[in-house]
């Protein structure tokens, strides 16, 4: 029984969920993003996601694969990994956005031992990344 004092909190604590942003500054002028296309990325729902988040906020997001035109002043790059309980879940994320190399803004979410027991963590693609785009772009106005 004395185990269980011990492991409750040890479990408890393996299921939080750690977000750090560092949002846009309100005095960046941005109107339009593009999002470099990583291929290593399995998480099918991802990109579509950003570009959600991008919308809400009144920034348009174009998707690009290999070379970014002249024209792309902000370049967001990506990464997303996914873990497996039962079935493939997302427990990693990062976002960069940068201005000719000069890093913006960034994000990242990270489900610590990769959830847990947390129900929570199968929860999809939009309910966890949806709030982060949020936060990222808090100070934004268009």
């Amino acid at each position: 029984m004395k185990y269980w004092i011990v492991a409750l909190p040890v479990l408890a604590l393996a299921a939080c969920t750690n977000v750090q942003v560092k949002p846009v500054d309100s005095g960046v002028a941005m109107k339009r993003v593009c999002i470099h296309t990583n291929p290593a990325v399995r998480v099918s729902d991802f990109v579509t996601v950003m570009q959600d988040g991008f919308q809400r906020h009144g920034i348009a997001a174009e998707i690009h694969d290999g070379e970014l035109p002249a024209s792309c002043i902000y370049r967001v790059d990506y990464t997303a990994l996914r873990s497996w309980d039962f079935k493939p879940y997302l427990s990693h994320a990062e976002i960069r956005i940068t201005e000719h190399g000069r890093l913006v803004a960034s994000a990242t979410y990270h489900l610590n031992g990769k959830g847990g027991l947390d129900m929570g963590k199968w929860k999809g693609t939009k309910a966890k990344i949806g709030p982060v785009m949020d936060r990222l772009l808090a100070n934004f106005r268009p």
